[in-house]
């Protein structure tokens, strides 16, 4: 590997700007037909293309959304697209290229060495820099001081520019660098960044130097911020070149990749906990409601992680289950999903009506209405509550358990016993065979239960909450 200025004259290295080499990379991916935005589901038609835009026009750019949209990921992943190694001169704190250095240490130093002046190499995980904008961020840390100990040290006076200690974007020279929920920094902070945005020129306590710095700013905000915290100023946002809004997942689909992409579970609880197909939508759907919501600020947004933590909640309450009942394997019950419900109710803003009702209400709610949503594309519709007799497709069921006095699902039940309670049911396995035959053999008892809480939530059947368990049973008897 080339150790030497000399050595890299020679090689006949040219010099290139990050956002000329975030450019030239993408464009070789796109004509391999390849992307480096692997894992980032629902974007393909929609942010990343922005991105791509923006990237090829070497713009600095804003990713402008509501919180658990990926913005992060999105400008972490633009790592990807830098050269695996680039050269600087060693012991430069900020990366200078040794073809084109613009610090006084590095200008020295080849004046003194020249072709001798020693090269080291900067890979690409290195040149990523991050700083989340909060209120106690000063021009310092960002910019850069004085540095009152290196001035004695060196025995240097403060009126000479060795003593100033660069800040972090200085340092992030060459790098991708980015400020996260940029509206949470003071306006007189965010000012500190004009000229390095457009001039590349930097002022620390009194100090004028021309550095032109090369970095490609990525800034990321919340629209809620914009009313709740602070604001981006007017200067600063025409200084940003480009500002691409993300979104949610627009569909369940798109949001189940995500979850079983993103979520913590290990081979021995994918092996021991089997999750029914209808279970994973049911899950997608809940947090598909609690977008829309009364009781839940939408302004706020809910973040993609309250579905990840939902999944791993979900997993782990059947998992508890079987590790109690000695069973190896196990199957997710509608009744897990209680176990989601702190899962829930830390990550949701409330409104007041909400707030009232309270968080572990508004939680079982999300869940019965995701039931309710996904009722009639797999039974007949219910209809809704009539003083007449009406002989429907779920009479004989309800009459059934209305005749044995009610049906208890227990929490702790073993699979045996669960699925024995659920079987003794026959116009329940009718139903399910008749409108859901197809289901996979291992989904039929989820289905099922399924269909009780359907009818609870439509008010067909009536279910109390027990110490250990659900009972399903005449709704006037539960009043």
């Amino acid at each position: 590997m080339i150790k030497l200025l000399g050595e890299l004259k020679a090689s006949g290295y040219q010099s290139k700007s990050i956002k000329d080499e975030l450019r030239d990379n993408l464009i070789q991916h796109m004509e391999a037909g390849t992307t480096v935005f692997e894992g980032v589901h629902g974007f393909e038609n929609s942010v990343i293309p922005e991105l791509e835009r923006a990237i090829l026009s070497r713009h600095n750019i804003n990713l402008l959304g509501l919180r658990g949209q990926a913005k992060t990921r999105l400008a972490r992943l633009m790592v990807n697209l830098l050269d695996e190694y680039i050269p600087y001169i060693e012991g430069s704190e900020i990366n200078d290229d040794p073809l084109n250095p613009i610090s006084r240490f590095a200008i020295n130093l080849i004046a003194e060495k020249g072709d001798q002046t020693p090269i080291a190499w900067l890979h690409r995980s290195d040149r990523f820099a991050e700083k989340l904008a909060t209120p106690d961020v000063t021009v310092a840390d960002l910019i850069g001081d004085i540095d009152p100990i290196k001035a004695a040290n060196l025995k240097l006076s403060y009126a000479d520019d060795r003593v100033i200690h660069f800040g972090m974007i200085p340092r992030a020279n060459r790098c991708i660098f980015v400020i996260n929920e940029i509206p949470d920094l003071q306006a007189r902070i965010q000012v500190a960044l004009f000229n390095i945005l457009q001039e590349g020129d930097i002022q620390i306590r009194g100090f004028k130097l021309r550095l032109p710095l090369d970095v490609q700013f990525i800034f990321t905000a919340n629209p809620e911020d914009y009313t709740n915290r602070g604001s981006i100023v007017t200067p600063l946002k025409d200084r940003i070149g480009s500002q691409i809004l993300t979104h949610y997942p627009e569909s369940i689909a798109v949001a189940r990749k995500i979850s079983s992409q993103e979520a913590r579970l290990n081979a021995s609880q994918t092996d021991r906990v089997y999750i029914p197909n209808l279970a994973y939508d049911l899950l997608e759907q809940i947090i598909f409601e609690a977008r829309q919501s009364e009781y839940i600020d939408i302004k706020s947004g809910v973040s993609a992680r309250m579905s990840i933590s939902m999944l791993e909640s979900l997993v782990s309450t059947a998992e508890r289950r079987s590790l109690l009942n000695k069973e190896k394997h196990t199957t997710v019950r509608l009744a897990d999903f209680m176990g989601i419900i702190p899962a829930i109710t830390g990550k949701v803003e409330l409104v007041y009506e909400g707030e009232q009702e309270g968080a572990a209400f508004v939680a079982e709610q999300l869940i019965g209405s995701a039931i309710k949503t996904f009722l009639p594309g797999l039974f007949p519709k219910i209809e809704k509550l009539s003083k007449k007799i009406e002989d429907t497709p779920y009479t004989a069921l309800m009459e059934a358990i209305y005749a044995g006095g009610g049906l208890v699902l227990y929490d702790e039940s073993s699979d045996a016993d669960y699925q024995e309670t659920l079987n003794s049911l026959k116009p329940l396995n009718e139903l399910v065979k008749k409108y859901q035959g197809d289901a996979a053999v291992e989904d039929q008892y989820f289905i099922k239960e399924f269909l009780l809480w359907a009818l609870a939530e439509h008010h067909k059947l009536g279910k109390d909450r027990l110490t250990n368990g659900f009972e399903f049973k005449d709704l006037i008897g539960i009043l």
